[in-house]
């Protein structure tokens, strides 16, 4: 699979379509499960809020795997990410009350690069609060 989106076609300032994800403590213990990340912070209300932390929060790497799902979507082919990075700033709290939290992401073409590549600057947010710094993408376009 290739890209879908053509560099010639993306101009600095492109925005791709914005996204939210759910999550869910289903969701966190389904996810421990196919990491092998079964630390309590994740799906232990009680022991999350012993070490300080408000409630349960999301792992980090899900939530950076949730962000360039907005990237992957726009080009229509996750190898085409060659680069991907992220500053964890504040982590996604997920209450047990049937809802949970929301993940809200969106991006934006920052650079045009040498050999079909584009820089792409994400932004993730939960609850107001930027989750995600330096969050930036290298794709090869065709």
């Amino acid at each position: 699979m290739t890209a879908r989106i053509n560099y010639a076609d993306v101009e600095v300032g492109t925005e791709l379509p914005a996204q939210s994800f759910p999550v869910t403590r289903d969701t966190l213990v389904r996810y421990a499960g196919a990491s092998g990340d079964f630390n309590p912070i994740h799906w232990n209300e009680k022991f999350a809020k012993e070490v300080g932390l408000p409630d349960v929060i999301a792992h980090g790497m899900f939530t950076m795997a949730e962000a360039i799902r907005v990237v992957t979507d726009w080009t229509g082919d996750p190898g085409t990410v060659v680069e991907y990075g992220v500053r964890f700033t504040r982590p996604v709290v997920v209450p047990n009350d049937g809802v949970g939290a929301l993940i809200e992401v969106s991006a934006k073409v920052a650079a045009k690069l040498d050999g079909n590549r584009v820089r792409v600057d994400l932004t993730a947010v939960s609850e107001g609060q930027k989750v995600l710094g330096m969050s930036r993408a290298v794709v090869q376009l065709g």
